[in-house]
């Protein structure tokens, strides 16, 4: 991938949108990986005003110095980057403590998403009272491979750079723009949960081999043309795009002829 390219060709694409609809800038949520690293870099690099905001609730040390870094990074580097730092952890835990049912099996994964919906309601308050666009992170293998996203939290968003991008495409253009190492190396989490767990501990396949099956899949390959780990693996990528189908297309609207309205 011609690296430079992608990258003046993405600058451009968040210029003209932002230009078209007459906004300021950007606001991005800041994580401490590389998507939104990447994501907030680019954003940057338009010369636009750029708000990156950390959004912590019950988040690990790790990540929030990575996130920390990065902005220091960014600033050092781009006149024209804010930051703000919203401690997320009380407001959470008094939705919880108005909305959890203990008892329900759905409860956790039901919290996890609100983490994730908290934080979007956030980013657009921000948004709006900056005439801002909110940008989002997620790339080619998360948004459209198996839909590892909050449908209204992450997936909440009105432009997304790097979604035609794979994972390892984003860690290359990454690199190119001299993000620093620990994000570079840093194992992809979604930081919803209170534990260490990982978007690979999570999935049961690492991005690289979700990258291999969408690639196969895209050749007309099926479950049957394989065996072993890669059998098990493309299974994984059937199973999270099928269950996740409904977050990558449009709402679905029940349409009404003007025979039936008579």
């Amino acid at each position: 991938m011609n690296n430079p390219k992608v990258i003046k060709h993405i600058v451009n694409w968040l210029n003209s949108y932002s230009k078209n609809s007459k906004t300021k800038g950007f606001v991005i949520g800041i994580s401490g990986g590389i998507d939104s690293a990447v994501t907030s870099t680019l954003c940057s690099k338009t010369g636009l005003k750029t708000i990156c905001i950390e959004m912590p609730i019950f988040q690990s040390e790790e990540e929030l110095e990575r996130s920390k870094n990065h902005i220091s990074w960014l600033k050092s580097n781009f006149n024209n980057v804010e930051s703000l730092h919203i401690d997320l952890t009380n407001s959470f835990s008094e939705l919880e403590k108005t909305i959890s049912d203990s008892n329900n099996p759905n409860n956790y994964l039901a919290l996890a998403n609100t983490r994730s919906r908290l934080r979007m309601a956030t980013l657009y308050y921000y948004a709006s009272i900056n005439n801002c666009l909110v940008v989002g992170t997620g790339n080619k293998v998360e948004d459209f491979g198996v839909g590892f996203y909050t449908k209204y939290g992450d997936g909440g968003v009105d432009l997304s750079p790097i979604a035609d991008l794979m994972k390892s495409e984003v860690r290359s253009i990454g690199k190119e723009m001299g993000i620093i190492n620990e994000i570079i190396v840093a194992k992809p989490t979604d930081g919803l949960w209170d534990d260490t767990r990982s978007d690979e501990d999570q999935i049961g396949a690492s991005y690289s081999e979700l990258e291999w099956a969408m690639h196969e899949l895209n050749k007309g390959k099926n479950v049957s043309n394989f065996s072993g780990r890669e059998k098990e693996v493309f299974e994984i990528l059937k199973k999270f795009n099928t269950a996740n189908n409904h977050k990558m297309i449009p709402i679905p609207i029940c349409k009404i002829t003007n025979d039936q309205k008579v």
